[in-house]
């Protein structure tokens, strides 16, 4: 039988080199607030405001819709439920929470796009 062929550990011939930590030219820019630490924090700027639109306009159609929802069908204003009309069992019961919530997603999904921008600035 043959022995099998022995182990070799690859490594770096630069195993004395200093070794930079990760992100330091890009917090330098940012610091620093030349260009590219401008369009960096520009970047997470939109991303906040595009996603803090959407979900203004998202709960801004569903807001808007309920008074429209009521005019358009009026049946549904006499409609009573558990003994409370629909249009104040909808406003009262139901529109609160959506925004409770909705502030929770935004909660959420700004600190993920947080935690992407520090991910990124440390990658580079």
């Amino acid at each position: 039988m043959t022995e099998p062929p022995r182990r070799v550990a690859v490594t770096s011939p630069r195993t004395s080199a200093v070794r930079r930590p990760p992100g330091r030219q890009t917090l330098l820019a940012l610091d620093e607030q030349d260009v590219v630490g401008e369009l960096l924090i520009r970047s997470l700027i939109r991303a906040q405001l595009l996603l803090g639109l959407r979900l203004a306009a998202v709960f801004g159609c569903l807001l808007g819709g309920l008074p429209l929802l009521f005019a358009v069908a009026p049946s549904t204003r006499d409609v009573q439920v558990l003994g409370v009309a629909l249009p104040w069992l909808v406003l009262g019961a139901l529109v609160y929470p959506s925004l409770v919530a909705g502030g929770w997603l935004y909660v959420r999904l700004t600190e993920r796009n947080e935690r992407d921008f520090v991910d990124l600035v440390e990658r580079s």
